[in-house]
């Protein structure tokens, strides 16, 4: 088993443990971030009704390049403007999925950011 398959596997692993226990609701969606290798991702789901209410990621056309800080940089503005598409929407609580990956580096600064705009988790 290759380097890449076994740490694919154990991410499937903590994705599984954590999603038992985050569930998304209408007065509190689920907050779930996705990293590649370029790009971040993040997406509020309410789990209830099936429905993503707000997406933002490194890829959309709403995001506009040319901040210092590289990916970490990149991570806290998507944080941003996610929050800030919720708070828009008077979603001000959420329940934060970080989809297996350790609440380390790119995620954990897109989860401060979003807490620094106001968003609660």
């Amino acid at each position: 088993m290759s380097v890449n398959k076994s740490r694919h596997a154990a991410r499937k692993i903590r994705r599984a443990r954590v999603r038992r226990k985050v569930r998304g609701s209408p007065e509190r969606p689920r907050l779930c971030v996705f990293k590649s290798a370029r790009h971040i991702y993040a997406q509020v789901i309410d789990d209830v009704n099936m429905v993503t209410l707000s997406a933002a990621s490194t890829t959309g056309k709403s995001y506009s390049a040319g901040e210092e800080g590289g990916k970490v940089g990149n991570a806290k503005i998507i944080g941003e403007m996610i929050a800030q598409q919720l708070l828009n929407k008077g979603i001000k609580s959420v329940v934060f999925d970080r989809n297996g990956f350790l609440y380390h580096g790119r995620i954990k600064a897109l989860a401060e950011a979003a807490r620094g705009k106001g968003l609660e988790f």
